[in-house]
């Protein structure tokens, strides 16, 4: 649950000096990890820079008002960072090291446990209240949880100037509404999602919250960077320049706008999964390789890639099944490879002789003559892969062994309400 956090004067300019606490003490442990290296070869572990934050705590007035946890989090973090790693140059890729952060774009600091350096005291009905930080005090808050839960850990972020604390919650159930309908969808780009059921077709429009913004977004771009360019050329350096007062307000507004797109962005997201949810009681989509679908094209794809990117089809298939699963629907992503959704034909089931292109956006069946577009084409390929995986007949071209009896479930289109628990996701 992320709730909005609305500080003083007094308690801005609190929560200012405590991110930089946090942001000196993650270079701090950062600068010693690569400094121990440097002189013996050997890296600090977590439990190393917890043991030496005990002595920077003595002899550090400012870091001994912090809450103890907190640093403990910002040590892990740089712990994890080095954890990251390794592991992408054990498995080959582009390693990324740790970098330095600057207070600009340091995001903020965490607390492990509630009651420890933080409290939530809710308002009426759970809404809205006060959060309760060492060394800040109460500051009043606004949101409110769709679950009652117990406070577990507690993120405090500073974004585009506005403070936010993301409280996890611990539940015993969460309970979610539930559709009884069967449903599979294809994610596009001209439409945000083509929707097949035993009804018809139906589509969600895609909302380009990016592209209604882009052309004010290159506008504060470009001012920013002019800006930039003539304090670096005044000043004469490259680094480290004096920022005017209408610079870093621009740099403000430009950070707002970005923002706003994520957050709009968010909620389409959130609110689409959830009407999915609610409304199918078996869902099946494809399986999304989005990194390839970015790997290769140039400048020619620049555009679609960008996109791709706005539109968040990893976000969205990562709501859809976490909301799936609170609500014990039936969610399948079927593997592309294998059904080829866009290739085959729904109709008879072949694929074609010649390779569907991209640009190639009316499926026209060489074999039965069945004609649609070619969004419309897979998302019935889907839903026709759910139906036999529904009716306990895998079918061609479908994954063998699941372990389950879909036919249990599934009765004259629609799922029986009593069975709610979550099924098991392949």
């Amino acid at each position: 649950m992320t709730y909005r956090l609305y500080p003083n004067a007094e308690q801005e300019a609190r929560l200012q000096e405590t991110l930089g606490l946090h942001q000196r003490l993650y270079n701090t442990a950062l600068e010693e990890r690569i400094r121990v290296y440097r002189e013996i070869g050997k890296s600090l572990s977590f439990s190393d820079q917890c043991k030496m934050l005990t002595q920077w705590r003595k002899t550090v007035p400012a870091l001994a008002r912090l809450n103890a946890q907190s640093e403990q989090v910002t040590l892990k973090r740089v712990h994890l960072a080095f954890q990251h790693f390794f592991r992408r140059v054990k498995n080959g890729e582009t390693p990324g090291f740790p970098r330095f952060k600057s207070l600009r774009r340091y995001p903020g600091w965490g607390y492990k446990t509630h009651g420890d350096g933080w409290r939530l005291h809710p308002g009426k009905n759970g809404k809205h209240g006060k959060l309760y930080l060492q060394g800040v005090g109460q500051v009043p808050i606004r949101g409110e949880a769709r679950t009652v839960g117990i406070p577990v850990t507690c993120e405090i972020l500073h974004k585009a100037g506005k403070w936010y604390a993301s409280v996890t919650l611990e539940m015993e159930t969460v309970q979610r509404e539930r559709g009884m309908g069967m449903g599979a969808f294809d994610w596009g780009l001209k439409d945000f999602l083509t929707i097949a059921t035993p009804n018809g077709i139906e589509t969600v429009a895609n909302p380009r919250h990016l592209k209604n913004q882009l052309v004010e977004l290159k506008r504060l771009g470009q001012k920013v960077s002019r800006k930039i360019r003539m304090a670096q050329k005044l000043s004469g350096r490259q680094k480290g320049f004096p920022i005017s007062a209408n610079l870093r307000k621009d740099i403000q507004h430009l950070a707002r706008l970005h923002a706003k797109v994520a957050r709009s962005r968010k909620d389409f997201l959130h609110q689409t999964s959830a009407w999915l949810v609610k409304r199918f009681g078996a869902i099946a989509t494809e399986m999304l390789d989005v990194k390839s679908m970015l790997h290769s094209g140039g400048s020619r794809k620049k555009r679609l890639n960008r996109e791709i990117h706005a539109a968040a089809p990893s976000a969205f298939l990562k709501m859809t099944k976490t909301k799936a699963e609170e609500a014990g629907s039936w969610y399948e992503e079927a593997p592309t490879r294998e059904i080829k959704p866009t290739q085959r034909c729904h109709a008879c089931w072949r694929l074609p002789d010649e390779k569907k292109k991209l640009s190639d956006r009316q499926h026209r069946c060489p074999h039965c003559g069945v004609t649609c577009s070619r969004d419309e084409n897979a998302a019935l390929v889907l839903l026709r892969w759910l139906e036999m995986r529904l009716a306990g007949n895998p079918g061609h071209c479908s994954p063998q062994g699941a372990g389950r009896e879909p036919s249990e479930v599934w009765s004259g289109g629609s799922f029986a309400a009593a069975k709610h628990e979550t099924h098991a996701i392949p």
